[in-house]
């Protein structure tokens, strides 16, 4: 199902990512690994540090570190509001509008609801979209469909995700996209995710009906080898 393939987007950041070289097997610390910890206690929000991140997440100190060294070259206060999320977002789709939909993801990685993404919500939300079970990263995709987070998916929060998921590959696919074509993916999701039929989607039929299916199963596993 076309909607679904897009559950767990591309988060802003990765691609200013990079590695560098492996890591030396002596003691001495890289001297990026130097600086990163300076400017961990410098930026205007400072994060966590990186061990107890390490530990709070399923990555690695090093990879942590090349995170933050993207994180940090778009947002050098430590931090990002949605405008500048929308913003470093729209980077990745020129050719639409993802203005809506980036705001979505924006609220989904903002979990205590501040206004604001920090390091540690980024890394946070990161860790179960490339490093979480299957059930995390549909729980993950569930709470970013579930826009009022009551808990369940109406066809009207479903509308609007794939309106905005329409208006952020922009008018310009090929084949061309129907105008009616949004709301016929959501006559085709609740068909095949609201098994009792009263209306709306909750986390259980999401999941359960999500793991029958191959096609989606197979978006999820194309996170696992991102970093």
């Amino acid at each position: 199902m076309p909607a679904l393939e897009f559950a767990l987007p591309n988060p802003p950041f990765l691609g200013r990512c990079s590695w560098g070289p492996s890591p030396p097997t002596s003691d001495q610390r890289p001297r990026d690994s130097v600086e990163d910890e300076f400017e961990l206690s410098t930026v205007c929000h400072r994060p966590e540090g990186l061990e107890q991140l390490q530990e709070q997440t399923k990555f690695t100190r090093k990879e942590l570190q090349v995170l933050y060294r993207g994180f940090k070259n778009e947002c050098p206060s430590g931090i990002v509001n949605e405008e500048n999320f929308k913003q470093i977002y729209s980077q990745f789709f020129p050719q639409g509008d993802s203005s809506t939909y980036a705001t979505f993801l924006f609220n989904a990685f903002d979990t205590n609801h501040d206004g604001s993404v920090s390091f540690e919500d980024f890394v946070a939300g990161l860790s179960v979209i490339l490093r979480g079970t299957i059930d995390d990263r549909l729980n993950w995709a569930f709470n970013l469909y579930d826009l009022n987070k009551d808990g369940c998916i109406t066809k009207e929060e479903m509308l609007d995700i794939m309106k905005s998921i329409y208006d952020m590959m922009g008018k310009y696919t090929y084949p061309a996209l129907r105008e009616e074509a949004p709301r016929e993916h959501v006559e085709t999701f609740f068909q095949k995710m609201d098994r009792n039929k009263d209306g709306v989607v909750t986390i259980e039929e999401f999941i359960e009906s999500c793991q029958k299916d191959e096609n989606i199963m197979r978006s999820m596993q194309l996170f696992d080898n991102v970093i």
